[in-house]
């Protein structure tokens, strides 16, 4: 049997094999395939499809996942465990048991938190790309159904369509013709024609036509096994992720640099080196931002669900901060803007053909199934729904965004052979040829239906082999959505220019723009100019792209040059798309959007899939962006300040007084206070800025660098206070020390959170704000019980929280003034000597 059927146990093979394997398949006649996987043109059963699934295994790519164990223990190993480890091997050779408890409860902490929250966003992408899992049409049961693409079995009967992504390695033994794009398994340039016979390769792209194949290969045994990984999650860092790890490695630098200087000192002062080495080992660790990938990870995963429940559904998690930055929105017209609703007008006929034979002849011009909402509304106005039945439909060439038609060649009852016709008037006119007057009588007509809004369908019809014959116009209407112009105007409200891209003339663009508040400056996209080299627009192009409200009678390449000429005027463009030639203008847009019920091919390119209509789940998608990308810009200003404040003033203590102004063990509990309510930002009520919001820098560092040298100015004046009014002893001092930086660095978390005071809205989610009160109070018990520490009595516990909120006051007063400064109020717009930071990242 040439055919391969072993089950899943057995599918690696040699390419050699695998090669060979192929070429026997394309050389056996598809009758051949049908009896040797056991199977007819009406497909498999569903009973047995389940059988084959249990043997064969899923229609995916093996996934290669690291058990849970080494998952977790890879939390042991890296420069930070390391250095832990160390520190914890060092107290246990000096003996300090309660050092050595503790730093081991650190070590445990910290990887069971990272393991977690890698866990849980683990299990987020895999539930988001479970929802972009690809579909499939197959025969079970003697009926067409849509089932997962990882369901299918060798056996099953598929239909390929325009836009498919085809699902499995199929042998086409029915249709015309199937233009297939399969560049990214083999790197072919130009789509393929497939006929009967022909092998069509998983994770291929139908450009044109319609086939049915048989299922010869799925899974690890299709050519490149790529089915499974056509929607999958970025693998590259974004760039706010480069930002904040630049971070990252600046506190490392600064921290390590700052932890030199204090051994050497210490060193030169004849400390133990044993005892200078795990402190400083220790400081390090509290210093430099060791929840850095947990809280990305957990921050994006969030907010990937919480858009998912929007109905908008991420592909790739830095996608976000595009969505985030987005300023330009080209949208589709159809089921974004409108209601993708088609209904039929009264028809537009020519002389001796009445409504109803119209009507009937465009009908005829559908498929035979799996109609669309054009085909629907015309056969829905067919006065006798039967009228169409003693017809035999004999050819049908689907429609395709460049011919612009559908045609079909038919028997009538009477047993004579026609063709008929149906698509975009231009196009239907073009073949039609009609008199100069008749011609231009009929366009009247088009803008007259266009000046209401309708979008108009042409007719014709051939019988024999005499020429195309111009029967009339179908006026189609699809009114606006109730909620377009308010989404647009909050769109505006949000800084989101929203420009229109249609395929209809440019009458019914204008129509509708004005309809929804959009504007009337609808361009033509045929009539801009593109520059000397022809792949991009001249520059009065881009002016004139730039300025536009929309652009109607938009062809997949002229989404393409929009996109670029909007990106060379400096905007970060969203692309909506829902057909397989919208991919690469949606590949190209830094944000590029499938609408809901694209092509296959427009989701596997997209950062965002729609599963709902409208441009209101876009606005809110953004919106949802922006707050996410506030969370981790509030992390990253609290991170630095909290680096400086403890890593400066703790080094700047031990040199100037020569006295430890907190212990390794205080050091240890510290950090363990400060991460456990960070992960917690994520669920943060974060501050929804009216502009969009890119990566400012300078802005960041200089709030974090203003809030965490008023943090060391506020820690030493407690010092100074201990030391010269009161009578503490020097581990009271250290108590005191390690309750005012617990207590000051999760209130200047509360500063750093929002650009608004600190006691204004948005407040504090229930989540973070439990975590740090929770945090707060074991500290405050540690400090007054005296547990690992020097007991302090509880007036001076509640003196040292006055004595922070005062100074959280001061700083939130410092931030508003270095906002002020670095943007004027209410604006979003940078300030004195921060032009063209907006989109510059420091690494």
């Amino acid at each position: 049997m040439a055919v391969s059927t072993e089950p899943r146990e057995a599918r690696q093979r040699p390419a050699t094999d695998a090669a060979a394997e192929r070429l026997r398949l394309e050389r056996q006649d598809p009758a051949e395939l049908f009896a040797a996987l056991q199977s007819t043109p009406a497909g498999l059963a569903a009973a047995e499809a389940a059988a084959r699934l249990g043997r064969y295994g899923p229609n995916a790519v093996d996934d290669q996942r690291t058990s849970l164990l080494l998952q977790f223990l890879g939390y042991f190993w890296g420069p930070i465990p390391w250095m832990i480890e160390i520190a914890a091997a060092l107290s246990a050779v000096i003996r300090h048991w309660p050092d050595l408890i503790i730093i081991l409860v650190l070590l445990g902490f910290n990887a069971l938190v990272g393991f977690w929250e890698e866990y849980q966003a683990g299990n987020a992408i895999a539930q988001l790309k479970k929802s972009l899992a690809l579909k499939a049409r197959a025969r079970r049961d003697g009926a067409w159904q849509e089932i997962d693409a990882r369901d299918l079995v060798p056996g099953d009967v598929v239909r390929l369509r325009l836009g498919a992504i085809i699902p499995a390695d199929v042998k086409l033994f029915d249709g015309d013709y199937l233009s297939v794009d399969q560049s990214a398994l083999t790197g072919e340039s130009l789509p393929v024609d497939k006929k009967i016979g022909n092998l069509a390769y998983s994770g291929s792209v139908a450009k044109q036509g319609t086939m049915l194949g048989l299922v010869v290969a799925t899974g690890m045994r299709t050519f490149f096994g790529q089915t499974a990984r056509l929607v999958s999650e970025a693998r590259h860092v974004s760039h706010f992720q480069k930002a904040v790890i630049a971070i990252g490695r600046y506190l490392i630098h600064f921290s390590l640099a700052l932890i030199a200087l204090l051994v050497a000192v210490e060193l030169i002062r004849g400390e133990r080196i044993f005892t200078i080495v795990e402190f400083a080992l220790v400081l390090a660790v509290a210093s430099i931002p060791v929840a850095l990938p947990a809280v990305l990870s957990v921050t994006m995963a969030v907010g990937a669900l919480v858009l998912s429940r929007m109905k908008a559904i991420v592909s790739h998690l830095d996608s976000i901060e595009e969505m985030a930055g987005m300023d330009v929105l080209c949208s589709d017209k159809t089921g974004t803007l409108t209601q993708n609703r088609l209904t039929l007008g009264e028809p537009a006929c020519i002389e001796g053909v009445t409504p109803q034979e119209l009507i009937l002849a465009a009908t005829l011009a559908s498929p035979a199934d799996d109609r669309d909402a054009i085909d629907a509304a015309v056969a829905a106005g067919l006065a006798d729904p039967a009228a169409a039945r003693g017809y035999v439909q004999k050819k049908f060439v689907p429609f395709d965004p460049v011919r612009k038609r559908t045609e079909a060649e038919l028997a009538g009852p009477d047993g004579r052979d026609f063709q008929v016709a149906k698509g975009a008037p231009q196009v239907i006119l073009d073949m039609a040829a009609p008199g100069l007057e008749e011609r231009r009588r009929i366009e009247r007509q088009v803008e007259g239906f266009a000046a209401r809004g309708d979008r108009t369908l042409g007719v014709a019809r051939r019988d024999g082999g005499a020429a195309w014959r111009f029967l009339g116009l179908l006026p189609l209407a699809d009114p606006p959505r109730a909620d377009a112009a308010e989404t647009i105007a909050q769109a505006r409200a949000h800084g989101l220019a929203v420009k229109m891209v249609t395929g209809d003339n440019v009458a019914i663009g204008r129509q509708i723009g004005a309809q929804i508040g959009l504007g009337g400056n609808i361009l033509a996209a045929d009539a801009l100019a593109t520059d000397s080299g022809g792949d991009a627009l001249d520059p009065a192009s881009v002016r004139k792209v730039e300025a536009a409200d929309g652009f109607a009678q938009v062809f997949p390449a002229h989404k393409f040059a929009i996109v670029k000429a909007l990106q060379a005027a400096g905007h970060l463009v969203g692309m909506t798309g829902d057909g397989v030639n919208d991919a690469p203008a949606l590949k190209q847009a830094d944000m590029g959007i499938a609408v809901s019920g694209a092509t296959d091919a427009a989701r596997a390119a997209a950062d965002l899939v729609l599963t709902a209509p409208g441009l209101d789940v876009i606005i809110r998608a953004v919106e949802e962006a922006r707050r996410i990308f506030e969370r981790m810009n509030a992390y990253a200003i609290y991170r630095i300040t909290e680096t400086i404040r403890i890593t400066l003033f703790v080094v700047l203590s031990i040199l100037i007084y020569d006295f430890y102004p907190i212990t390794t063990v205080l050091i240890i509990l510290l950090a363990l206070l400060n991460d456990l309510p960070i992960m917690t930002i994520a669920y943060d009520n974060a501050w929804l800025s009216p502009a969009p919001v890119r990566w400012r820098m300078r802005r960041v560092l200089t709030v974090a660098s203003t809030l965490g040298l008023i943090g060391v100015i506020e820690t030493f004046g407690l010092l100074i206070i201990a030391l010269r009014f009161f009578d503490f002893s020097q581990g009271q001092i250290q108590s005191l020390i390690f309750l005012k930086l617990s207590v000051a660095g999760h209130l200047t978390l509360f500063v750093a959170r929002t650009r608004q005071r600190v006691f204004q809205p948005p407040y504090p989610a229930r989540v973070l704000l439990l975590a740090i009160l929770g945090t707060q109070a074991i500290a405050a018990l540690i400090v007054g019980l005296g547990l690992f520490v020097a007991a302090v009595p509880w007036a001076d516990v509640g003196a040292v929280w006055i004595y922070c909120l005062v100074w959280m006051l001061i700083e939130d007063e410092a931030k508003m003034l270095v906002y002020r400064f670095l943007e004027p109020a209410g604006t979003g717009k940078p300030g004195p000597g921060t032009k063209g930071q907006e989109r510059k990242i420091v690494t």
